[in-house]
């Protein structure tokens, strides 16, 4: 799970419990999210990694560096 891409489909900051969808076993699941940076706000939209995975449904996540 760690390293996996989503999408933000529930905004996730400071004091939220946001939502993001990640592709998982051939189809497209949704987790719980908290940013790893407690202070940072991630809009609906953004593209996020995973940088930590606690089963069965929460991931932490920082925003996806741009290519």
């Amino acid at each position: 799970m760690i390293g996996k891409e989503g999408r933000v489909t529930g905004k996730i900051g400071p004091g939220l419990v946001g939502e993001v969808m990640i592709p998982v076993r051939g189809g497209v699941e949704a987790f719980y999210a908290h940013p790893v940076d407690p202070r940072e706000e991630i809009p609906v939209g953004s593209i996020v990694v995973v940088v930590e995975y606690h089963p069965p449904r929460t991931v932490y996540v920082a925003p996806a560096l741009s290519s």
